[in-house]
This record gives C-alpha cells, structure tokens and sequence, in this order.
C-alpha cells in the first residue's frame, strides 16, 4: 500500500512545535504500526531553511509552488507567533487553495488557521485555534464558526488544533482515524501523553478578565468590582454609586461595555477564583465566598461554564500547593 504523505506548511517565524509535535506522532505510528504507514515533509515558502520563532532552523523538503495535484494526504498549517498581524501573500493563498483541494483532509495548528482562513476554504466550517487568536479569527471571518474552547475539532474534511502541544493530539486522533484505537493508545504510550485531553484549552488561557471598557465611570465601576469581586454587585447596588437608575445604569453597561453587568461581574468572579486556586490552599467553599459566589455549587458551576473544569480539576493542574482536607 502506499504511503500516506503528511504535509506541514510552515512560514518563516513558525512555532516548533507545531511542526514536530505532529511530526513525531506520525512517525511514532510508522513505528508502532510496524510499518510505514505515514511520509512526512515540511513545506516551506522558500528553498533551503527556514527559521522558527525560536530560533532553531528548519530544513525544508518541498517548496510551496512545486506540483502538487494529488501529492498529499493530508496537508496542516503550522502557526507563528505573529500570525495575527501577518499580511499572507496572494501566491502563497492561491497555492494553498489548490493543495488542501487536492487532499484527503486538510487543517491547521495554533495561528495557522488565519492563514487558512484566507483561501475561503474554512467558511461554514466549526474550526479552532489558540485561544489568544480565536477572537481575531471569528471577527476577521465572520463565517468560520470559531469554537475556541476545543483542543482539536473535525468537520468533514477539516481538522484544526488548538495552541501548539494540541496539534500532537490532533496529530494523535488523525493516527487513530488511520491506523485504529490500539496503535494510537501505543503511540500516546509512548510519547507520555493523553489519549484523551482532559477538558478544553480555555483552561489554559491566561487572558484575564476583560478590561474596563466604555465611559471613565464604567470603567471605575468595574475596576471596583474586580479588586472586591465579593461584595454587593447587584445592578442597583452598581447604579447607586452611579447615581443612576437601575435600569438606565444597566442600558449603559451593556451599550458601552458589551455585556450585561451580571455577565461583566460573574466574569471578574471566576478570574479572582482562578487566582485562589492557583495561590492558596483554601477550600472550595471559602474560595466561592471570597471571589462572591453564594455557595459551592453555583461557584462550580460558573467556574466551568468559564474554563472548561472543575475548581477541583484546575487547582490539580495549575497549583504549586497540595489540595486542601475537607473536615
């Protein structure tokens, strides 16, 4: 049987990782599988080198332009760190085009999906990408349905990861499409990863809460809030020190700060819980109070309907600090 080729398009300044993550999955799967299942090359926008964001020099085996009708299986677009502000070239959009039409699947990695974005190719499609560039993304191409919270998602022909390590799972559910279950949980094995990612990469955003936006006393308000996420931030509460109706207070915020201010509030709440957990070792119940929730539940509840897991969950993953005993 012939091989499978896996291409990876990486531009000058991309990110490594997302070109060997999945690289050394696929090539873990040759291995595990007994045979070689997969053909790796790393495209490049020019012949000899290019260098990565840090640094470290890539060497490329095929040059964007060269014939391609047919060639790869799969094709994947690595991200750079500067993708958001990056002006694509209209050879390197046209050529894309062309490739990923001639494949079996195509996506992208991190950032790569704005340069995927470009060829038309994801309209209509549900993509991710790293959190830091999912808004971006879902503003600049209104009709690429950005789900920014998942590791990896597949739509028919397109497969996107999220930011850099998530292309190895990606990498991974695409072995598990070819090859099955059991070489993928041998590669996973192997490569000392999940099988499964627990929850989704909101978890790792370190974007904070929104900052104070609209008029100087909006913007006091929600400073307020944020440095005393515990106290009464009830809309007539928030109004008073306004000096303004409830309901006129509520119009504003939502007009100038585009959310309502019980989103706004709920919002600075999870951040300043997120703060406790990483920190400290107190319970989830004294966190819930002192970031303002009324109790334990409707705390958890917010704080995964915002990250993705449990207070318990991130506190595992994100703390220095062993968890609290509950007496």
């Amino acid at each position: 049987m012939a091989k499978k080729m896996v291409a990876i398009l990486a531009m000058p300044g991309a990110q490594l990782l997302d070109v060997s993550g999945p690289m050394d999955v696929f090539a873990e799967a040759n291995s595990q599988s007994g045979r070689e299942f997969y053909s790796l090359v790393v495209v490049g926008s020019a012949r000899g080198h290019i260098r990565s964001s840090s640094g470290v020099k890539i060497v490329t085996d095929l040059v964007v332009g060269d014939a391609i009708d047919g060639r790869f299986d799969t094709l994947l677009v690595a991200g750079t760190p500067k993708a958001g502000s990056t002006a694509f070239d209209k050879a390197l959009i046209d050529w894309l085009r062309r490739a990923c039409r001639g494949t079996r699947r195509y996506g992208s990695v991190c950032s790569g999906a704005l340069l995927l974005a470009e060829t038309g190719l994801l309209d209509g499609k549900r993509v991710t990408t790293h959190w830091a560039v999912a808004e971006q993304l879902a503003e600049t191409y209104p009709s690429v349905r950005v789900e920014s919270d998942a590791i990896h998602v597949r739509d028919g022909r397109v497969r996107t990861a999220a930011g850099v390590t998530a292309g190895m799972d990606l990498a991974l559910a695409l072995v598990e499409e070819d090859l099955g279950r059991d070489v993928a949980l041998k590669v996973a094995a192997q490569l000392v990863m999940f099988f499964k990612r627990p929850g989704g990469q909101m978890q790792f955003s370190r974007s904070g809460h929104a900052a104070p936006a609209g008029r100087s006393a909006l913007q006091e308000i929600q400073r307020w809030i944020a440095a005393n996420p515990s106290a009464d931030h009830s809309v007539a509460a928030l109004a008073k020190r306004m000096d303004l109706s409830p309901r006129h207070f509520a119009r504003l915020f939502r007009a100038e700060v585009g959310m309502t201010p019980a989103a706004w509030v709920e919002e600075a709440r999870v951040a300043a819980a997120r703060g406790l957990l990483e920190n400290g070792d107190e319970a989830p119940k004294r966190v819930a109070a002192r970031s303002g929730f009324t109790d334990a539940n409707t705390f958890r509840r917010a704080f995964v309907r915002h990250v993705g897991v449990t207070p318990a969950d991130y506190r595992k993953r994100f703390s220095e600090l062993p968890a609290p005993v509950n007496h």
